[in-house]
């Protein structure tokens, strides 16, 4: 039995799941279950190399560096499901300065939160009976998961099994959707392959998975009522990352950072949970999952300025840049100047304002959940401050966290995934005022 307390219960999952009770079925069990026979089958069991992927896998963005299997579509077997979600795509063209992107973002937010107040505080889902071949696909997501991202992989195994594995088949999916453009692959992606991708997104909610990395999510997203849109949106910050490598002023950068990062706070936070000792608003907690994201690409951006100037791409609002008195010339020259210096303090500034507003949000999530986002929040707040220590020379210097202080970092954040939530406590205080 798995508890997903204040969990987000879109209408998309609610419907699916009444959809497949009244058949019998648990929710996506049914196609996932027919993908894992097979698997039995004709497919690749756990610690066998992954086969080469079809034309039509690469084309939707599968690589067999992150496990790509060789298994037929379930389009073939029934048509994609439509299903209907939040929505926050890229505004018409003469829309784009309507409303500031905060906005649109927060009130995708606040319909997040909104749905997870009004799910039951101690909303339980029976998980089915667990296969072999589901247990294989799990575990390779844990493989990718502790190969690609070893500290976040440690820190998750304070969580439950259930939440944990649910985590890694998130982190395996975004890190494939990520790689449609970051990736060996990237210069054979277009837009028709991320409009495929997003299909089989669809694919992957209805309970169709096209492979064994798909069906660990399909399960996922089948026991946790974890919402399609943030999904969406990340493959349209794929899409975004196509056709745009400049970016006029700071709201245009931060609905970037939203579509690639502030996306993978709201699929978590149904996973992870919020601690039923927490007396923050829903929204918090949710702003809070939010600002990490924020916060994490933006130091990303700011890390890899000379990586980026290389491949011809400024992420930096050109507006600020024009302010401080500096040029693209500077840019894809790499001169650290005084300008420099202090633009990239402000910009350091604003990127540790929302590792802050993270910091609320971190508290009042499930004690065993805490542990890897203090460990994400505490390491990549880290890299800011080596790039102060680079001289703000992020052209030829790649800020990074050195071994000994990333293991330092791990016991503080441990240390403060175990207190109490500070609503908790701040409610605690005000009692104690008024008695």
């Amino acid at each position: 039995m798995m508890s997903t307390s204040r969990a987000v219960a879109s209408p998309a999952y609610a419907a699916r799941l009444r959809r497949r009770q009244q058949h019998g079925d648990a929710p996506g069990r049914a196609g996932t279950a027919r993908f894992l026979a097979r698997c039995r089958h004709g497919g690749r069991g756990r610690g066998a190399a992954p086969a080469p992927c079809s034309a039509s896998a690469r084309a939707a963005g599968s690589g067999a560096a992150i496990g790509c299997l060789e298994a037929e579509p379930w389009g073939a077997v029934a048509p994609a499901l439509a299903l209907p979600g939040l929505q926050v795509a890229a505004p018409a063209p003469g829309d784009a300065l309507a409303v500031p992107s905060e906005q649109r973002v927060h009130e995708v937010v606040l319909k997040q939160a909104a749905l997870a107040a009004a799910a039951p505080r101690t909303a339980r889902i029976e998980p089915g009976p667990e296969s072999g071949a589901l247990k294989a696909a799990f575990d390779r997501c844990g493989e990718v998961c502790k190969e690609y991202a070893k500290t976040f992989y440690l820190a998750t195994q304070l969580m439950t099994p259930e939440r944990r594995r649910a985590i890694w088949a998130i982190y395996v999916w975004c890190r494939r959707t990520d790689e449609l453009v970051d990736g060996p692959n990237a210069s054979h992606i277009s837009a028709l392959a991320l409009d495929r991708w997003e299909s089989r997104l669809e694919d992957i909610f209805a309970g169709r998975p096209y492979d064994m990395l798909d069906a660990a999510l399909s399960d996922t997203v089948a026991n946790f009522p974890v919402d399609i849109q943030p999904f969406r949106d990340m493959i349209e910050g794929m899409r975004m990352d196509l056709r745009k490598s400049r970016y006029r002023t700071f709201d245009e950068l931060y609905l970037y950072c939203y579509y690639v990062a502030g996306t993978v706070g709201l699929m978590s936070v149904p996973v992870m949970g919020i601690s039923p000792d927490s007396r923050a608003a829903t929204e918090t907690v949710y702003k809070g999952a939010l600002a990490l994201g924020l916060a994490n690409q933006l130091t990303n951006i700011l890390r890899d300025v000379g990586e980026d100037a290389r491949r011809g791409r400024i992420y930096l609002p050109q507006d600020e840049l024009e302010m401080a008195g500096l040029s693209e010339a500077d840019i894809f020259n790499g001169r650290v100047t005084d300008e420099w210096r202090g633009f990239m303090r402000g910009q350091i500034t604003r990127a540790r304002s929302f590792f802050r507003q993270a910091e609320e949000g971190a508290t009042e999530l499930n004690q065993e959940s805490r542990w890897p986002v203090w460990a994400s929040l505490l390491l990549y707040r880290q890299i800011l401050d080596e790039i102060e220590a680079n001289d703000y020379d992020n052209f030829t210097k790649r800020a990074y966290v050195p071994k000994a202080k990333k293991l330092m970092a791990l016991p503080k954040a441990y240390l403060r995934s175990l207190m109490a939530p500070s609503s908790l406590t701040q409610s605690q205080r005000h009692y104690s005022s008024l008695t």
